[in-house]
């Protein structure tokens, strides 16, 4: 793997069960080889790249801006878990290679982009077949011309990133750190710690330019969505109404899904039969369903460019709501759709939040729990019926699941939602097993309904209206499911 302070290879990838090569087998393997080129045209999306890169480079003028990819991690040993570049990385090169790293050079018309980044381990070295990173390990890479082809931006060698940090100035650089410990300790040697606040402006920024989606954007999410929309199909298709069936039957299933359709799942499964449905992020799936209890699924596709869905369902395993269960979820039902009626442009994040809330615990005071009434019950020196919830009404959806998270709070949380945000509108209610302050009939339940939606000019679109989200319109679904039987993606 090339070293980053120089321009010299540091020793091959290999590990200690590796077998020795006596100089026979080097010699032959050195020879023979064919090479095939192969064809390598400018993505499609290139223009979206560049466009955002001019907008991160006319808020930092005269500033060296450096966006790490991040590196490789280990999972146990010598194997790796399977890597995803930084998104804010992705967000302005389109590039998924370990290691690179993006530099912004300040001209005097704004910035030269340069993208260092590994060079082809071709078999002009022993590299191709002695190091883990060579191509007969992990195949044809692209050489820095094709690269630089393929994405609309120079390159460089990774080797020589060393020598272009070293003439970033003092004070005039800018790092998003905590992607690629090389990086930082390099600019640390040239940014006192009292600087980084300006590195935390960098991660603003970017974070900001990313709450609004262009139309390629919205198109990425929407196919995202779409994938997910099947997904739920395949694990509605395969939930047995009379019998119990694990909850990692049902991870795999849409996990399958999931890579097929898409790069893979954009966050971690939740699969959260009966009482697991009340724990806001159970992601060890080790449960089992059964007939009469509830199963929420909080699920996401992340499609091919990296944009994510995030949408979860509760449905009555058995088929069919208890007149209790129903309750229940119809008030969680008004609570989702007084928020999104709330939701347009100009319209505060927080009062979508106040608008979701105030249903919640009227809901609650009708279920008899609330220990004061819903305004005492809402109020800020209170919020007493956050027992039973939690969590916020949504978040904002990208190429993150929880997109432009580092984003200010006066521009996100305190701020005013605009035409082309994409966010998701998600509440819920979870009586938890041990609660001894709710009747026994509710303890175990949990109920969370979850869209995406894009703000639009006059209200919103819902991009996950291809589920269903009334609890009538959920029982239909699930039966025509069953009826349709299991598939496989195609």
């Amino acid at each position: 793997m090339a070293q980053k302070d120089g321009g010299t290879q540091s020793a091959p990838r290999t590990e200690s069960h590796d077998p020795a090569f006596p100089e026979a087998f080097l010699q032959f393997m050195r020879t023979g080889w064919r090479e095939d080129p192969i064809s390598v045209t400018p993505l499609p999306e290139t223009p979206n790249y560049a466009k955002r890169r001019a907008a991160l480079s006319e808020a930092f003028p005269g500033e060296t801006l450096i966006i790490p990819s991040g590196n490789e991690k280990v999972r146990a040993n010598d194997t790796d878990y399977h890597f995803r570049p930084g998104s804010d990385f992705f967000y302005l090169t389109g590039d998924r290679d370990p290691d690179s790293v993006l530099v912004l050079h300040p001209t005097e018309s704004g910035h030269e982009a340069v993208l260092f980044t590994r060079e082809r381990n071709s078999k002009e070295t022993d590299r191709f077949f002695r190091d883990r990173n060579g191509e007969l390990w992990v195949g044809r890479t692209h050489t820095l011309a094709e690269k630089s082809t393929e994405l609309g931006l120079e390159t460089a060698s990774l080797g020589h990133l060393g020598s272009a940090l070293a003439q970033s100035a003092p004070g005039r650089t800018r790092v998003l750190r905590g992607l690629d410990a090389n990086v930082d300790r390099a600019i640390l040697a040239y940014e006192p710690d009292r600087q980084k606040p300006r590195d935390r402006e960098l991660a603003w920024v970017i974070s900001e330019l990313k709450l609004v989606k262009d139309e390629w954007e919205i198109a990425q999410l929407q196919a995202a969505v779409d994938a997910t929309v099947l997904g739920f199909e395949d694990v509605a298709r395969i939930l047995p109404a009379d019998r119990g069936v694990k909850e990692r039957l049902l991870e795999g299933v849409f996990g399958l899904r999931a890579r097929h359709d898409g790069n893979d799942v954009g966050y971690s499964s939740i699969l959260g039969a009966g009482p697991h449905a009340t724990i806001l992020h159970w992601v060890r799936n080790t449960g089992v369903t059964k007939p009469g209890e509830l199963l929420l699924m909080d699920m996401g596709v992340e499609g091919h460019n990296l944009y994510t869905a995030d949408i979860t369902r509760t449905v009555p395993v058995s088929g069919t709501f208890t007149p209790l269960q129903r309750q229940v979820y119809d008030i969680v039902y008004a609570s989702q759709q007084a928020g999104m009626d709330a939701i347009r442009p100009g319209v505060r994040f927080k009062d979508v939040h106040q608008a979701c809330m105030r249903v919640l615990a009227e809901g609650l005071h009708d279920l008899g729990l609330l220990p004061v009434g819903v305004d005492e019950a809402m109020a800020e020196d209170s919020t007493v019926y956050r027992r039973w919830t939690l969590h916020g009404f949504g978040h904002m959806l990208g190429i993150d699941v929880h997109d432009c998270s580092h984003a200010r709070n006066e521009t996100y949380r305190e701020g005013a939602l605009a035409e082309g945000y994409v966010l998701t509108v998600e509440p819920g209610l979870y009586f938890q097993p041990e609660d001894d302050l709710v009747p026994e009939e509710l303890r175990g339940v949990g109920i969370r309904i979850e869209d995406d939606v894009v703000v639009t000019a006059d209200g919103c679109r819902n991009l996950s209206d291809g589920l269903p989200r009334t609890s009538s319109e959920v029982e239909s679904w699930l039966a025509a499911q069953r009826e349709a039987g299991p598939r496989l993606p195609s």
